[in-house]
């Protein structure tokens, strides 16, 4: 959710850097800081807890002055709410200042190395090792951009970082490594402006630079220079930004939908802001009002949810009764309160319901949630709507998507997003419970915290293909998907977004059961999705696929990159990265995303806004 505004030039940098910092308070954060630097009063840190208002209230106190500078909003990764850990963070000297989007995926080793060669940490964040690191390497080459590409050569993990240094006071170097957001460069005349969202610049600009990956900007007043990180020149096109807000929102991309396909790195990533300690092994879900004794209580779930947030309550049945042993019910919210369910039995009370929703809105959801109220058990919203009416009635608290607007109808990033909350909170409850150590919880939030780059490499690999195969099967009447155990859910949410958006008839089916009837409509013009990871049940989804081609079905498989033998077997091949067994699920998903968004636009259908459906259902 971070937020970074940079500018150079005539103006007082302090008033551009606040007023965009308050365009981004949408994206929410724990705290914001800015480096402001001036000839005669030096660089000047301010940073505060808590809204921008504290930090505003600061500067009042203790202006600012100075025609260069940075600022950020901060959602916590690594390390608390403390002014020590919000940015902008120094280097050794306190010459170098750095502002930072992403996750160090590997900084507990970078840090290491730092505290080997003698430098001292005041905070427990990556980004301060990011800063030290730019430092340390500026000794030698005494130039900012050579210390900035060494530095991001070690780095692993989608960041976007500002830099700047007092000894070269006409120079801001902005980069981008993997996908950690947007980096937007605002042109003006004898000024610059760097922005992670395009509406924090709207004001100033609206002619802008977009970073790719590896890109390294030397920013100056009257100029931009890009190139690559091995230093290559490179030239990115400008483009003209509407005054529509609408339309600047959407930037380049032709839909939402395509937008929030490509925000799910991001999206990953602010899911897990202010909720990992990596270094203790531990979970910190805040705005859970459950503690360790009332965890450790509970004995049963009643998981619920309508349309795609029910795939995501079927993902979390395996992903809580495997890392934390409790029992998982899951149930479509429309149907729960009417089935009678006994949620107490015995005079125990021992049971938690657990409601998806990303409106926060969905009538359906909200009566099983007053169900649970009235027979006494507490409910805890996996809700990506701040404030929202399941928000406020989650007695256990509500655990907040932070995914930001998902503005088209049929939801990819809110429905990865819960994947990743439900992770985190199953991670939390095994941790309450000692189902696992901090060492393996350590082990998991590795794997989380390297999952936000994975889905970034996944929606590389797998765009091309995708839009091969929809020019191939955008004409099909129908389509199966199957996947087996913690991918069903997600052979579901494939079939979902296909209807949804392209309205071809699709079903997603557990592959086991296909030879129980949906065998029968296997030919050769239907094409049939397979979710075939390298995991436990491997070598049964390879017979199912032998069995599809056996009816000369159309498989288009999805596997680990790198996988001949699922390759030789199936028609068609998308390869995604590999991570744990049940984190695969969030990466599975989306070349089914893409794959379904292609088919819609060749389709000519409205993909945004298909028809009779809405994002939010508030009657039954």
């Amino acid at each position: 959710m971070c937020g970074i505004v940079g500018y150079i030039g005539p103006r007082e940098a302090t008033t551009v850097v606040i007023n965009g910092l308050q365009r981004l308070e949408y994206r929410g954060y724990d705290s914001a800081g800015i480096a402001i630097y001036d000839p005669d009063l030096g660089l000047q840190l301010r940073r505060s807890v808590g809204k921008l208002s504290n930090l505003q209230q600061r500067l009042a106190a203790e202006p600012t002055r100075g025609q260069i500078g940075i600022g950020h909003t901060r959602w916590a990764t690594h390390g608390g709410v403390t002014e020590f850990n919000a940015h902008p963070h120094r280097d050794d000297s306190g010459a170098i200042v750095v502002i930072q989007n992403g996750i160090v995926e590997n900084y507990l080793s970078l840090k290491g190395r730092l505290l080997e060669l003698g430098y001292q940490f005041e905070s427990q964040t990556d980004t301060e090792v990011i800063a030290k690191l730019i430092g340390h390497y500026y000794r030698d080459s005494r130039d900012l951009v050579t210390a900035v590409r060494q530095t991001l050569s070690e780095l692993r993990g989608g960041n976007a970082i500002v830099a700047f240094s007092i000894h070269e006071p006409d120079t801001l170097v902005a980069a981008r490594l993997g996908n950690a957001g947007g980096v937007a460069i605002g042109l003006g005349e004898d000024e610059q402006f760097i922005a992670s969202d395009i509406p924090a610049i709207l004001d100033y600009t609206r002619t802008l630079i977009f970073l790719e990956d590896r890109d390294v900007a030397v920013v100056r007043r009257h100029s931009v220079t890009i190139t690559r990180l091995d230093g290559a020149p490179v030239e990115r096109p400008t483009h003209t930004i509407a005054w529509d807000p609408v339309a600047a929102a959407k930037g380049d991309y032709r839909h939402f939908m395509q937008k929030e396909i490509a925000e799910q790195p991001r999206a990953l990533m602010d899911a897990l802001r202010g909720r990992i300690d990596q270094e203790r092994g531990r979970i910190e879900l805040e705005d859970l009002r459950l503690s360790d004794d009332d965890l450790r209580r509970v004995r049963r779930i009643y998981a619920t949810a309508c349309g795609t947030a029910w795939h995501a309550a079927l993902v979390a049945k395996f992903l809580i009764e495997n890392l934390a042993g409790v029992r998982v019910e899951v149930d479509y919210a429309s149907e729960f309160r009417y089935r009678g369910p006994i949620l107490q039995s015995d005079g125990e009370r021992d049971a938690l319901l657990l409601a998806f929703t990303q409106s926060g809105e969905t009538v359906d959801t909200l009566a099983a949630m007053e169900e649970a109220r009235a027979q006494g058990a507490p409910s805890v919203a996996i809700v990506n709507a701040i404030g929202s009416q399941a928000a406020r009635v989650a007695d256990g608290g509500p655990l907040y998507l932070h995914a930001g607007p998902e503005i088209g109808v049929a939801s990819t990033k809110a429905f990865t997003s819960m994947l990743v909350v439900a992770y985190l909170f199953a991670l939390r409850l095994a941790q309450a419970r000692g189902t696992l150590t901090p060492a393996q919880i350590r082990e998991h939030i590795q794997a989380l915290i390297e999952l936000p780059g994975k889905a970034a490499q996944t929606i590389e690999l797998a765009t091309p293909i995708c839009i091969e195969l929809a020019e191939r099967y955008h004409r099909a009447g129908n389509a199966l998907f199957l996947g087996r155990q913690i991918n069903y859910p997600i052979a579901l949410e494939g079939a979902l977004k296909l209807k949804e958006i392209s309205y071809i008839h699709a079903e997603g089916y557990p592959a086991g059961e296909m030879k129980h009837g949906p065998i029968a409509l296997i030919d050769e013009n239907m094409p049939v999705i397979c979710i075939a990871p390298r995991d436990h049940i491997y070598e049964k989804m390879i017979s199912n696929v032998e069995q599809v081609r056996a009816r000369h079905g159309q498989v288009i498989a999805i596997g680990h990159a790198g996988d001949t033998l699922l390759a030789e077997k199936a028609n068609h091949m998308i390869g995604v990265p590999a991570t744990l067994p049940l984190l695969q699920p969030v990466l599975n998903v989306i070349p089914l995303q893409i794959f379904a968004y292609h088919v819609a636009v060749l389709r000519g259908c409205d993909v945004d806004q298909p028809r009779n459906l809405a994002k939010s259902v508030t009657v039954e």
